[in-house]
This record gives C-alpha cells, structure tokens and sequence, in this order.
C-alpha cells in the first residue's frame, strides 16, 4: 500500500531569503511538514488496526486526525510549489483575466487574499481556489488545515500563516511577512494549477 512521503523542494533552503530565512525554511519543511507526513501515515495504520479488529470505537478522533494531517501535507505540498526565488510579478493571460472576472482587479484580488491570510484566526491559511459547480475563483479562509472551506473546491495559490512559517523572523507581525509572500508567488505553478482544475471540471 503506498504511503505519503516529504517531497523534496526544487530549491535550497537558503533561496528564498530574505523573504523567508533558510533556517525557517529548513525547520519548516524538514520538521514540520515531515511531522504532517508521519501523522497521515500513522493514522493510516491505526484505522487499519480498527478495521482488522472491528472495533470502530476511536474512529471519530481517527477521521479528524487523519483530516489534519493529510490537508496540513496537502497544503505545505502546493505551498513549496507555490514559492520561487525567481518569483513574484503578477500573472499573465487567462488567469489574470480570471482574477479581474471574479475579483475585479488584480489589486483587488491581492488585497482579499493578503487579508484573509492575515486575518485568519488562530493557525491557517488563505487559499486561491478554483470552484467548480460555479466556475469561479473563490479566496478562503483555511482554518487549522481542513476547516471553512468549500466542498469540492481546488487550492491554486496557498499562503501559509501558522506562527511556525513566520514567527522566528517577522515575530507576531503577520502582515509583513504576507507582504513578503508576494515577492516569492511562482505564476507558472499557479497557472498549471488553475489550467488543470478548469479541465478536470
């Protein structure tokens, strides 16, 4: 049965500084992100040994943990994409024509992401996503890892704010830090993203 494995980073730890440190990076992707890795695994295990017993009893904790772990490496998986040391500008053709559609403006677009990044409460996300019962863009708020999103949805562009993405460089001003994520955002890998959820819709 195959298992989640920590995929590797297409760059150094040190290339995305100094919008964000090596040592953040590092810490980021081989501690925290492994431990989501290891979570999804265990879990796995674990709900096999309820099946093999037929003692469904601790399900409940199983399924939310298993909803944790595997959304936290989902997330982190798209999140590494998502950033470039080459990154940055805006994008380009049709799906800067799309963020104009469902959003107005590019700077509109910006503004509702950085802000729900920002604003989350607690730990989370702020989440581009392609929507398809609708056909559209839709910025969430991602709450933990698995919560406050829409049914269905397909993340295009995540922008992590849990304290351990930011908190040893930019300390508790979360807003310099997204401001920072800007200057990183890889477009090709959110157009391919954005190409593949309309397609697969």
């Amino acid at each position: 049965m195959a298992v989640y494995s920590l995929p590797d980073l297409t760059y150094d730890y040190g290339s995305l500084e100094p919008a964000m440190s090596g040592d953040i990076l590092e810490l980021h992707h081989s501690k925290h992100h492994a431990a989501y890795v290891k979570g999804a695994n265990d879990t796995l295990d674990k709900l096999a040994e309820a099946r093999d017993k037929g003692d469904f009893s601790t399900l409940v904790g199983l399924e939310k943990t298993m909803a944790f772990n595997l959304s936290g490496h989902v997330l982190h998986s798209i999140f590494w994409k998502n950033l470039s040391p080459e990154g940055g500008g805006r994008p380009e053709g049709e799906l800067a024509a799309a963020l104009t559609e469902f959003f107005g403006s590019y700077e509109a677009f910006s503004g509702q992401l950085t802000t729900a990044t920002t604003a989350v409460q607690g730990s989370g996300w702020g989440v581009l996503s392609w929507e398809p019962l609708g056909k559209r863009l839709l910025i969430e708020q991602v709450y933990d890892h698995h919560g406050n999103v829409g049914q269905g949805t397909t993340p295009l562009l995540a922008f992590d704010a849990w304290e351990h993405a930011y908190y040893l460089q930019y300390r508790n001003v979360r807003p310099d830090y997204v401001q920072k994520l800007w200057d990183l955002v890889n477009w090709g890998d959110v157009t391919a993203r954005f190409d593949a959820a309309r397609a697969a819709s």
